[in-house]
């Protein structure tokens, strides 16, 4: 049995989270990344990772699809917050950008990168990796990290161009593979282009994944995106495994 990490993971949407977790430590996980994405989803990460210690770690963000919800005033609450409780986290995240129109509709583009600058100078001056969604924003996501001075930063689940996934792995970032690897072409070839140093894990669950046959995702998923990533580099799982597991506990400062 592998010893994974999910380093992406919205425990508070699992609907038995008890029984997910015991069929997640026996497919072999090790630990997950609770990752938040406004302040109740922030504080469940952290109430978890207090409930489950040394096996859930809390990652706390603001996500895009939420700025429509939000004004200016709960905004830099949910940042004071951010701030207040940066110690207990592992990461700053899930924060970043979503081009999909259904978003801009809701949540202009600079309304977005005003918001994702002040959470990334968070990640930056607590010295935090951040976790970012780049849906259609891969470009601008990437150079707004690299702006805010963030060493360490995952684009999850990318399914962008090659040259700016080139341009991710020169600045020494990561991206993650999903169960999706198994089946999009775009995340596909992203995961077999980028350098094993470059990769972590993750199931961002419970996400509905297949095509032919729909299935709500769980930690213990997090083989699927090992076998794929595994097939497509052309590699023995138990070699992703070890690598993706070690990028993991280094890029999120764990024991």
């Amino acid at each position: 049995m592998y010893k994974l990490i999910d380093t992406h993971a919205h425990l508070e949407e699992i609907e038995d989270l008890e029984a997910a977790l015991d069929r997640a430590k026996a497919a072999g996980v090790v630990a997950i990344v609770a990752v938040g994405m406004d302040y109740e989803s922030n504080q469940k990460a952290l109430e978890l990772s207090a409930k489950y210690d040394s096996f859930i770690y809390p990652a706390l963000g603001l996500h895009p699809w939420e700025l429509g919800s939000m004004g200016s005033e709960e905004v830099q609450h949910l940042l004071r917050f951010i701030e207040e409780n940066i110690a207990r986290s592992v990461a700053v995240g899930e924060i970043g950008l979503d081009y999909d129109k259904r978003v801009i509709k809701v949540a202009s583009k600079d309304r977005q990168k005003e918001v994702f600058k002040d959470v990334l100078m968070l990640a930056r001056k607590y010295n935090k990796p951040a976790l970012i969604h780049s849906r259609y924003s891969w470009k601008d996501a990437l150079t707004l990290t690299q702006e805010a001075g963030v060493k360490q930063a995952v684009f999850h689940w990318y399914a962008g161009p090659s040259s700016v996934l080139r341009e991710i792995v020169a600045q020494g970032y990561f991206i993650s593979a999903t169960p999706a690897a198994q089946y999009h072409e775009e995340h596909r070839r992203a995961v077999r282009e980028a350098p094993l140093d470059h990769l972590l894990l993750e199931t961002d669950c419970p996400v509905e994944y297949g095509r032919e046959t729909r299935y709500k995702s769980e930690p213990a998923d997090i083989l699927r995106s090992l076998k794929a990533a595994a097939e497509l580099k052309g590699l023995e799982e138990g070699i992703v495994a070890e690598e993706t597991t070690k990028n993991a506990l280094k890029f999120f400062g764990l024991a």
